[in-house]
């Protein structure tokens, strides 16, 4: 199951940030300071379907609150089976916050409360409850792969920023042709397999797939991309996503990891 479908992208970038590598370290507590802003947008994405709104002080779910009444929603799409969706709940036995099988229901908060049989989003009420776009009941498990490079000159030499003076940082992303949006180009977590997999797997699915190249260029990248992959990155962040597609039940959560290439 990808995290985007191939319509939705258009192609790998380079993008041009002067930055300090030390500042890009995020962890899932410093995402959790604010409660979830896209994961309460007013119209489910790829529905007709408004959410119950929900205002800032009243996402907590410690929050009393005896007049929510979330809309029940499930995407066609997820309705229909496909083999990267669970079941209904009723009709099956998920052994949540644990490693079910090949599925990892854990979630990178820490444990997350079980309601009437289905788990709670760590982060709060998000005005729909089921699962929407999203497959997994709990955590749908994304990887991120952030590839960077620092920008060199014609003879080399690494270029700094004429305001800041700090080096350029380059990292690859693609635009997404559903929104026209950047991003990075991760994917999601297929059940047993590892998230070093995943990173990889999903890079060299987008960077491949973009390229105006031969066979054997393509073969030469891939080589490039497998030693770039080779080593165990930087992970810069762990933990939830705020995703216009989560829901009471449903969340994304990621890793990103940073593979900074010195070629």
């Amino acid at each position: 199951m990808n995290r985007d479908t191939d319509d939705d992208r258009k192609t790998d970038q380079g993008k041009n940030i002067p930055i300090d590598l030390r500042s890009c370290i995020w962890t899932s507590s410093s995402a959790s300071m604010a409660p979830h802003i896209k994961a309460r947008c007013l119209v489910y994405p790829g529905s007709d379907t408004q959410r119950f709104p929900v205002p800032d002080d009243k996402v907590n779910w410690d929050t009393d609150w005896p007049q929510y009444s979330p809309v029940t929603y499930t995407a066609p799409t997820v309705e229909k089976k496909p083999v990267w969706a669970d079941p209904e709940i009723g009709t099956f036995c998920p052994d949540f916050n644990s490693l079910d099988a090949s599925v990892d229901r854990r979630s990178h908060e820490g444990p997350y409360r079980i309601q009437n049989g289905k788990p709670l989003n760590p982060h709060g009420r998000t005005g729909v409850e089921g699962r929407g776009l999203l497959g997994r009941w709990g955590p749908n498990h994304a990887a991120d792969p952030i590839v960077t490079r620092w920008k060199k000159d014609l003879t080399g030499q690494r270029f700094s920023h004429a305001s800041s003076q700090l080096p350029v940082l380059q990292f690859v992303s693609i635009k997404r042709l559903d929104c026209g949006e950047w991003a990075i180009p991760g994917g999601m977590v297929d059940p047993g397999e590892r998230i070093s997999q995943t990173l990889q797997r999903e890079f060299s699915e987008e960077a491949l797939n973009s390229l105006q190249a031969s066979p054997s260029e393509k073969e030469k990248i891939q080589k490039r991309i497998t030693e770039l992959f080779s080593s165990d990155g930087l992970q810069v962040y762990k933990g939830y996503v705020d995703d216009p597609r989560n829901t009471d039940n449903a969340w994304m959560e990621t890793v990103a990891v940073n593979f900074h290439d010195e070629s």
